[in-house]
C-alpha cells in the first residue's frame, strides 16, 4: 500500500510540473495567411494579438473580426493539442492504470 501511495504522489508531482510547463509555454495561431496572429499560453490565456495593418479596412470590419476569432481559435486548438501531448500520458496512467 505504501508503494501505491508513493506512486500516486510521484504522479501528482509530475502532473504539477507538467501544468507549470504548460502555463509558461506559448503557442501561436494565425488566420488570413498570417495577417492576424494570436499567441496563447498552454493554459489558454491570450497573451498577444498582432494584426497586419494591410488587413485593416474601416469599410470591412466584419472580415477583421472573423480573422481575429479564427486566429484565437487556431491558437487555442494548438494549446489544447499541447496539453494533450504533455498531460496525456499522465492522465492515462492515472489511478485507473495503477489499480487496473
Amino acid at each position: 500500500m505504501q508503494a501505491l501511495l508513493q506512486q500516486a504522489q510521484n504522479m501528482q508531482q509530475q502532473m504539477a510540473e507538467a501544468q507549470q510547463q504548460l502555463a509558461e509555454t506559448q503557442v501561436t495561431g494565425n488566420a488570413g495567411n498570417g495577417l492576424v496572429t494570436a499567441t496563447v499560453t498552454g493554459g489558454g490565456e491570450l497573451v498577444n494579438l498582432a494584426i497586419d495593418p494591410k488587413i485593416v479596412d474601416p469599410e470591412d470590419v466584419d472580415t477583421l473580426q472573423d480573422l481575429v476569432i479564427a486566429a484565437i481559435k487556431d491558437a487555442n486548438t494548438k494549446a489544447q493539442q499541447l496539453v494533450e501531448q504533455k498531460l496525456g500520458p499522465l492522465a492515462q496512467g492515472g489511478l485507473g492504470g495503477l489499480l487496473g
